[in-house]
């Protein structure tokens, strides 16, 4: 993990805020490492919003609507959902701390999600971030075919309406680069967020 960890004695949700908008975010070690810190990367993922790349086949799968879409409606299940274990993913860095100061954000209005629901049942989502015109991606997971995918294309429709100017995905991954995620190096990073946070905090 290339970029500048930071150990956290104590955080606080105002605390997180603070860090967000000067370039940090918290992690663990894994689930059930109580510790957390803090990590600032020399390259920072960015989808950039003006280039959003679909496939043709998700497009034709998003047209086809095959799930319900739903926003802020079960954070908790979400935040839980990414925190599971998987047959690809054998540990998370969102231990039991993240998942409590993220409900938290949620209470406060800077906490989001998107979801994918079958009936009533929750097949995919995501969770991040929102500050000034920032959104910051946190964590997603899927269930079902596509069901994250069509999630983040909800997630990039919904900012662009609001007037979003960044959405950070921390770090870029061959999956997130289909999409149009680039690497940005800390400096130029750190203008971009600036600028996103001299807006006043956007409603999600």
């Amino acid at each position: 993990m290339a970029g500048s960890r930071r150990k956290s004695p104590g955080i606080t949700p105002d605390i997180l805020l603070r860090a967000y908008s000067i370039g940090l975010f918290p992690m663990a070690e894994s689930a059930d490492d109580p510790e957390i810190f803090w990590v600032e990367p020399e390259l920072r993922g960015v989808l950039p919003l003006d280039h959003f790349h679909v496939s043709k086949r998700l497009a034709k799968t998003v047209r086809r609507q095959p799930f319900e879409i739903r926003f802020d409606h079960a954070f908790d299940a979400v935040i839980a959902a990414c925190a599971e274990e998987t047959f690809g993913r054998p540990s998370t860095w969102i231990n039991t701390t993240i998942r409590s100061l993220y409900s938290t954000l949620f209470d406060m209005g800077h906490a989001h999600t998107v979801e994918a629901w079958d009936g009533d049942e929750l097949v995919g989502g995501l969770y991040g971030v929102s500050l000034g015109s920032a959104f910051f991606g946190e964590s997603m997971f899927s269930r079902r075919t596509d069901a994250s995918k069509i999630c983040l294309v909800h997630l990039v429709d919904r900012l662009r309406e609001k007037g979003f100017t960044l959405l950070d995905t921390q770090f870029t991954t061959e999956h997130l680069k289909t999409f149009g995620a680039i690497d940005v190096p800390k400096a130029d990073y750190a203008e971009i967020l600036a600028a996103a946070m001299e807006s006043p905090h956007l409603k999600f």
